[in-house]
């Protein structure tokens, strides 16, 4: 099987979370963004949240009318949430759970159990001619809800393969290798994130039919210590070696 080049997207909401727990305008999202571009990402993703708790509508403006890197929209399937991906019209809408009280998104979305909420939000994005993703947790079930509902990207939920080990970690690891297999064989393009950090990020790397990696809060994290490009460029390098 030929393995395709992995790209990297890279969340830049925890820097929006940094900004806000201060107030004012430092640090500015926009320039993580530059950033990103001179490391080597190969697109930005956002997550626009009902409560506004990191990115702001105001920085998805100024992203939508600067960046020349493909941007992913992470957002839960509300109204709301369609109408602002139809305005400003990103690259890709990633449906996402979202519940108020979590810290961040806690396990994949229920694509089968809400197949009939789901079904005309996504037309009208797949309409807009926005890439619609569906965050879910690597089993068949929603692998195949997602192929009912059009939807032609799915990201693989890796927190449970993040936060395992031994024989657990092997088998999640299996779950989802299996799991962007079955994407692939249904014409679907497996993506995957969540809890990756530089221990961990190669056995996912490794699995061919896998596109594209979202990773943002261990990267802004490690910048504290190495610097946002640093971070970048390194879990960049330890992807390609992967492959």
């Amino acid at each position: 099987m030929m393995t395709h080049a992995l790209r990297l997207g890279v969340n830049i909401d925890h820097v929006a979370t940094i900004r806000n727990a201060r107030g004012g305008a430092h640090p500015d999202p926009m320039r993580a963004v530059e950033v990103v571009e001179a490391a080597g990402g190969n697109g930005i993703t956002v997550h626009l949240r009902e409560d506004r708790r990191h990115i702001r509508d105001s920085d998805l403006s100024a992203l939508m009318a600067s960046v020349s890197l493909p941007v992913n929209l992470e957002m839960a399937a509300t109204e709301e949430m369609v109408e602002i991906a139809l305005r400003y019209k990103p690259h890709a809408a990633c449906i996402v759970p979202e519940r108020r009280e979590e810290r961040t998104t806690e396990g994949g979305l229920d694509a089968a159990g809400q197949h009939n909420h789901l079904a005309p939000l996504i037309t009208r994005l797949n309409d807009a001619g926005i890439r619609v993703s569906l965050f879910i947790e690597p089993s068949a079930r929603q692998i195949e809800a997602a192929l009912r509902l059009r939807a032609p990207v799915v990201e693989l939920h890796t927190g449970r393969y993040a936060h395992s080990e031994g024989e657990a970690l092997t088998t999640e690891l299996a779950r989802i290798a299996e799991a962007a297999a079955l994407c692939a064989k249904n014409g679907i393009e497996p993506h995957a994130g969540h809890g990756l950090t530089f221990d961990n990020v190669q056995p996912i790397a490794a699995i061919p039919q896998l596109a594209e990696l979202n990773i943002g809060h261990f990267l802004v994290g490690e910048a504290i210590f190495i610097g946002l490009e640093a971070s970048i460029r390194r879990m960049r390098a330890l992807m390609d070696e992967a492959r």
